[in-house]
């Protein structure tokens, strides 16, 4: 008689916690206290008569933080694959804040490209004082589905793209004794792993070893390396491959405790500050900018954050009349 009561009352609580999480799926009021502000965070003229070179630098965040870095004084270059996605986006910029934008295609698979692009970069504006690694690929799959072709395409983008980047201009800048801030754009799952994007997840954790690595090594050549490990951003190219049926955005925002996507403005805001010279002391740093998700999700118990005053009442009392160990 006890245990079937017992099982009642949990079946009720569990039918009362689905209600309460779809509720919480439309509508996550905390979001209100954590109102983003994407208006430019350093002072004018932080990046006056510095160079910043951005891969993936002509959409979604890659673009944002070109904007901002252009905004703030710096001369940028920004490279892909596409050729005139990158030169109207130069040109937008450009006329925006006033500051020369320059499109240099570049596939970074290719460590041959890189070492051209560089060369143009040279040749442009001088090697750069900051180093964004953007580019990135990604798309989901049940693993058992993941071909050799798919597996590559990520990992020769995301891992040996930006290890190409890196080492060339690592290298050029070492011989010309100049200094530089790496940044480097991973994810949370690059710390925990998951399912599903196993490419991505195990290139971009290889990211952050070739970034920590190397902030160790190449310090004393005035070199330093950082990592960005943002949560969910609603952006186009990513969206339409991580999310087609638009069913995951609806439900993540119930694991992100500020209640919110973040913004590409935002990561731009980090991205400048951490590449800039208020951040020379940073090196080897991993910042989680994901307004709480990782934390949420990694907490065994946290899904009881849907329980109500209520139901809490009854578990408590079930708990007191609990007897034994």
């Amino acid at each position: 008689m006890a245990a079937a009561l017992f099982r009642g009352r949990a079946a009720s609580l569990v039918a009362g916690r689905k209600n309460v999480f779809s509720a919480l799926q439309l509508t996550r009021p905390q979001s209100n206290f954590f109102a983003p502000v994407e208006d430019v965070m350093l002072p004018s003229g932080s990046f006056n008569n510095k160079v910043a070179f951005i891969t993936g630098g002509g959409t979604g965040l890659g673009r944002a933080m070109t904007t901002t870095l252009s905004q703030l004084g710096a001369q940028c270059v920004i490279a892909s694959r596409k050729l005139d996605v990158l030169q109207q986006t130069a040109e937008e910029i450009g006329k925006e804040t006033g500051n020369k934008v320059h499109a240099v295609q570049c596939d970074v698979r290719d460590p041959q490209a890189v070492s051209k692009c560089v060369d143009q970069i040279e040749a442009l504006a001088g090697l750069p004082d900051v180093i964004i690694n953007n580019a990135a690929g990604n798309f989901i799959s049940p693993s058992e589905r993941l071909s050799p072709n798919g597996w590559k395409t990520i990992t020769d983008i995301v891992l040996n793209g930006t290890a190409f980047v890196t080492l060339e201009l690592g290298k050029r800048l070492i011989q010309k004794q100049k200094g530089a801030s790496f940044l480097a754009i991973t994810t949370i799952y690059a710390e925990s792993g998951s399912g599903f994007v196993v490419p991505s997840a195990s290139a971009k954790a290889g990211v952050e070893a070739l970034y920590k690595s190397l902030a160790a090594e190449w310090g004393r050549y005035g070199q330093r390396f950082n990592i960005i490990q943002p949560g969910p951003i609603k952006t186009k190219g990513a969206f339409s491959r991580l999310d087609p049926t638009g069913a995951f955005e609806k439900s993540m925002k119930h694991r992100i405790p500020t209640g919110r996507l973040g913004t590409k403005g935002e990561i731009a805001n980090l991205a400048a500050y951490m590449s800039s010279d208020f951040a020379t002391w940073m090196s080897g740093a991993v910042i989680r900018l994901d307004g709480g998700e990782y934390v949420f999700i990694s907490g065994e118990f946290n899904n009881l954050i849907s329980v109500t005053p209520d139901q809490w009442k009854a578990m408590e009392a079930m708990i007191r009349n609990t007897k034994g160990s």
